[in-house]
C-alpha cells in the first residue's frame, strides 16, 4: 500500500499534544486530504466521531540519515574489537549480497521498524547502485526504486539521497566492494539520477558520500545537479580524523574548506556527523547555513567521537538527527544522546531544552529532507504525527505538562502507540497496520543476506 491521503475530513482528539514549545491538553486536529486543516486547543473531551489518541502526540519524527542495509549488521558487529575501518569491512560483506529483491524486503521491514518508532520520514543515503562488479541493472535505478517502493509499502515518506561514490580515497579507484557503488564519473551519476521521479511519498535528493569518495573537481557537478532542482544535498563530513589528515595531505585544507571552495555548502546542504572540525570549519558551516545531522548512537557505536553540536548551532547550523547504521532505531534516544554526550564532554547540564531536541528530531529533520512544511502540528502541515504513551513503566509519574521532557529523557521507541502519515494510521496500538509481524519480517530479510 502506498502513502496516500484520505479525502474526507477526519478529526483526531489528542489527550496531550506538543505544540512547540509547550504541551497542551485536549487538542483536536481536523485532517482533510492528508493535511491538517484546523488545530483546536482547549477541547476537554473528544468530539463525536473523533479518533482518540491517548498519551502525548508529537509531530512525526524525521530520521535524517539512514543506510537501510546496515540494519543487517545489528549484533554481528559487536563481536570482538576494532575501529570504524574494521567495522567497514563487515559492512561491505553485507553490501556485496544485496539484490533489488533482497534490498526491498530488508528496507520494507526496516522502514516498518521506523514507523513503529514514530518516524514518518526517512532520508536514505543510498549508494548501492549497481550489481556486484559494477555492472548496471537493466533498470539503472533498480536499487533506488526498491527503496522507494519499500518506504511506500511501510507507509512512510522517503527522501532518496542518491549518492555519488566514485573513488576509494583521494586519487584512488574504487576497490572491489565499491565497484557497485560507482557510476565512474559525476556526470554519469547525474545522468542516472535524472531518471528518478518524485512521488507523493518520495522526494529525490543528492549526496556526496565524502570528500574522499568524490574527486574535488567533480564536487561541483553533484552540487549543481541538486541546486538546479532545489533538492537537498547531504555529505558525510569529517567523521574520521584519518579522512581529515588525508585531505590535508592532498589538498592542503580540511574537508569543510574543500567543500566550501567547490560551492557545496549552503542552506540546502546537510553535513552528516561533522565530528572533527576546526573553529574555521564551524564558522564556514554555520555562516553558510549548512545543516548538521548528528547520529549519536552510531557515532558512539563506531567510536567516532562527539561532534561540536552546540558550537555548530550557535554559529547558525540547524541540527537534525539520524539513526545511520541502525545500532538502534529510536529518534528519542538520538535526541537525548546529543544532550547527554555534551554533558559528559563538558560536565555541565542543560545545553538544549527538551523542545529544542524535539525540534531537531522533527521539524528541522524534515526541513533537511526537503520538506520544510512538515514536522509541526499546525494548519496546512502534513497530517503526520505520532503518539507516545504516558503510562508505561518509563513514562508514568511526571506531570503531563512535562511531556516533552518525559518523551526526550525517559521514553523510548517502545512507548510509541500510534503513528499517522498523511492522515492514515500506519501504527495503531503499537502494531503496524501494513506490514504484519515486523520482527519476523526483519529476521527473514537479514537471514536472506546471511545465506
Amino acid at each position: 500500500m502506498h502513502v496516500t491521503s484520505t479525502q474526507r475530513t477526519r478529526t483526531y482528539w489528542l489527550e496531550h499534544a506538543w505544540l512547540d514549545p509547550q504541551v497542551e491538553p485536549g487538542v483536536a486536529l481536523d485532517v482533510t486530504d492528508g493535511r491538517i486543516t484546523a488545530v483546536r486547543t482547549g477541547v476537554d473531551s473528544p468530539p463525536p466521531g473523533a479518533e482518540i489518541l491517548r498519551g502525548l502526540t508529537l509531530p512525526g519524527l524525521a530520521n535524517a540519515h539512514s543506510h537501510a542495509f546496515h540494519r543487517a549488521l545489528r549484533g554481528t558487529v559487536q563481536v570482538g574489537s576494532g575501529t570504524f575501518w574494521t567495522w567497514r569491512e563487515i559492512m561491505y560483506s553485507f553490501a556485496d549480497r544485496l539484490t533489488p529483491d533482497t534490498y526491498h524486503a530488508l528496507a520494507r521491514a526496516v522502514y516498518a521498524e521506523m514507523a513503529l518508532a514514530g518516524i514518518t520520514a526517512v532520508g536514505e543515503f543510498h549508494y548501492v547502485h549497481h550489481a556486484p562488479g559494477g555492472t548496471p541493472y537493466a533498470d539503472p535505478n533498480a536499487m533506488g526504486e526498491a527503496l522507494i517502493e519499500a518506504a511506500a509499502d511501510a507507509g512512510i515518506r522517503i527522501t532518496l539521497l542518491d549518492t555519488a561514490y566514485l573513488s576509494s580515497g583521494f586519487g584512488q579507484p574504487p576497490n572491489a566492494h565499491q565497484l557497485r557503488f560507482s557510476d565512474k564519473s559525476a556526470d554519469a551519476w547525474a545522468e542516472r539520477c535524472s531518471l528518478l521521479k518524485e512521488r507523493d511519498h518520495a522526494r529525490i535528493g543528492a549526496a556526496i558520500h565524502s570528500v574522499r569518495a568524490v574527486p574535488a573537481e567533480q564536487l561541483a557537478t553533484v552540487a549543481g545537479w541538486a541546486g538546479e532542482r532545489g533538492a537537498p544535498l547531504h555529505v558525510h563530513l569529517s567523521e574520521q580524523t584519518a579522512e581529515n589528515e588525508a585531505c590535508h595531505e592532498v589538498h592542503g585544507c580540511t574537508p569543510t574548506q574543500l567543500l566550501a571552495l567547490h560551492g557545496v555548502l549552503g542552506p540546502r546542504t546537510t553535513g552528516v556527523h561533522n565530528t572533527h572540525l576546526t573553529a574555521e570549519d564551524i564558522s564556514l558551516l554555520g555562516g553558510s547555513g549548512t545543516g548538521t545531522c548528528m547520529c549519536p548512537t552510531t557515532e558512539r557505536d563506531l567510536a567516532d567521537g562527539i561532534g561540536p553540536a552546540v558550537a555548530l548551532q550557535n554559529e547558525g547550523s540547524p541540527l537534525s538527527l539520524g539513526s545511520d547504521s541502525h545500532a538502534v532505531i529510536d529518534l528519542l534516544e538520538e535526541a537525548r544522546a546529543m544532550e547527554l554526550n555534551e554533558r559528559l564532554r563538558t560536565r555541565t547540564r542543560g545545553h538544549w531544552t527538551a523542545a529544542a531536541l524535539l525540534r531537531a528530531a522533527s521539524a528541522d529533520g524534515h526541513a533537511a529532507l526537503g520538506r520544510p512544511d512538515a514536522g509541526i502540528l499546525a494548519t496546512g502541515a502534513p497530517a503526520d504525527f505520532t503518539t507516545i504513551a504516558l503510562d508505561s513503566v518509563r513514562t508514568a509519574g511526571p506531570l503531563p505538562r512535562l511531556g516533552a521532557e518525559t518523551a526526550v529523557f525517559a521514553a523510548t521507541a517502545a512507548d510509541v502507540r500510534h503513528t499517522v502519515v498523511a492522515g492514515r494510521h500506519v501504527v495503531r496500538d503499537g502494531a503496524h497496520t501494513l506490514v504484519p509481524e515486523v520482527p519476523q519480517a526483519l529476521a527473514r530479510a537479514v537471514e536472506a543476506l546471511r545465506a
